[in-house]
């Protein structure tokens, strides 16, 4: 075999490994991908990275994705006909965490696009924020990006996520009145405080430590306005309304040791808590309270059945068809048996039913004349 052979065959091994090495390594960066290669019009104008999240000096954003269970940071470059945008996709532990980060990361002059149990979209003037199941995604710019695009992307976002829905506790906030993009969701002390501060009730970021977060406790802020009446909602919601109940006294409590709170009421129904922080009015206070979204229902879970009485004339027709069985089966089995023993008897007298050796007759001695067994048969 010549140099050049044996040059080209090992060429050909080099290039066959390096295949098998590369090519399971580009199927499973995309298998972790959580970003599509095109959404609308916009195309992938870069590969996909792995960043290392980056807060900067806000200590608060850092404590309240540290809370949400934040496990992933990546970055996508997206371009259109020399237009340029990147894609931020948060990827969490679950979709409560998910959820917790995305009303961190919402601005008050955000509006929604789309919202639903599911998924959510807001947008502002220089960035879109999405989020569905695990997955918030960020968008900036968004001056360039069309309405149709977003929704597309939010579409593909909601089948790479988690097929799992936000917590409920939002849909307990009333609707109407609501002041846009003022919803904070809470998973623990750090969302908790962030969420008062923002909506501008910091003197309320101490209630943090008697909510009960770990007891699996989660709260949900909300600013409603009408006219010049305004008050921030608060709600919080326990796995039982035991823990409600001893969490309520605790909040109590801790209002009333605080001179600037001691006129805010907790009231409890069921599992929720209800708090309205700072009302202009104590009217308003409550109309807002009584306009929450929450009815508690008690539920049987195990399987049961509608009890029902058969017809008489049935009942009847079964007791007569069973006795007459009966009664068949006791004539049957009399004459079966009656005929046997008789037939037995003649064929063989003596030998199998009354032999004389095994007969015995009770004797008085009325009379001198003994008896002889064989006479009575």
């Amino acid at each position: 075999m010549s140099n050049r052979n044996v040059f080209m065959r090992f060429r050909l091994l080099l290039l066959f490994g390096a295949l098998t090495v590369l090519v399971p390594g580009a199927k499973a960066q995309n298998a972790n991908r959580v970003l599509p290669q095109k959404f609308g019009q916009w195309s992938a104008s870069g590969p996909y990275k792995k960043l290392a999240a980056n807060f900067g000096p806000d200590d608060r954003k850092r404590a309240v994705f540290s809370e949400s269970g934040f496990a992933e940071l990546g970055s996508q470059a997206y371009s259109l006909e020399g237009k340029s945008t990147t894609l931020s996709a948060y990827r969490f532990q679950d979709s409560s965490g998910a959820y917790e980060a995305f009303t961190c990361l919402r601005s008050p002059d955000m509006t929604a696009f789309d919202t639903s149990l599911s998924h959510a979209g807001v947008l502002s003037k220089d960035r879109a924020l999405l989020s569905a199941g695990n997955l918030v995604v960020e968008l900036a710019p968004a001056s360039d990006v069309s309405m149709g695009d977003l929704r597309d992307l939010l579409q593909q976002i909601v089948t790479l996520a988690d097929k799992t829905p936000f917590p409920p506790i939002q849909t307990f906030l009333p609707r109407e009145e609501r002041a846009a993009s003022s919803e904070r969701y809470a998973l623990g002390a750090a969302g908790f405080r962030l969420g008062a501060e923002i909506l501008e009730r910091a003197d309320f970021a101490g209630l943090a430590e008697q909510a009960g977060f770990a007891s699996g406790a989660e709260a949900m802020f909300a600013r409603y306005k009408n006219g010049s009446q305004e008050a921030v909602l608060l709600l919080i919601d326990y796995p039982t309304p035991q823990l409600a109940e001893l969490h309520l006294h605790h909040l109590q409590a801790a209002l009333a040791a605080n001179a600037k709170l001691a006129s805010t009421s907790v009231e409890r129904k069921g599992s929720l808590l209800s708090i309205v922080l700072a009302p202009t009015s104590a009217a308003y206070a409550t109309r807002v309270r009584n306009a929450v979204n929450y009815e508690t229902q008690v539920t049987w879970n195990e399987a049961s059945q509608t009890a029902t009485d058969p017809p008489i004339t049935s009942t009847l027709v079964k007791i007569i068809t069973g006795t007459g069985v009966i009664m068949i089966m006791a004539v049957v089995f009399g004459v079966a048996f009656g005929g046997l023993r008789v037939i037995t008897k003649r064929v063989f007298p003596g030998k199998v039913f009354d032999r004389p050796q095994q007969m015995e007759v009770l004797q008085l001695g009325l009379s001198s004349k003994p008896i002889d067994p064989r006479d009575l048969y």
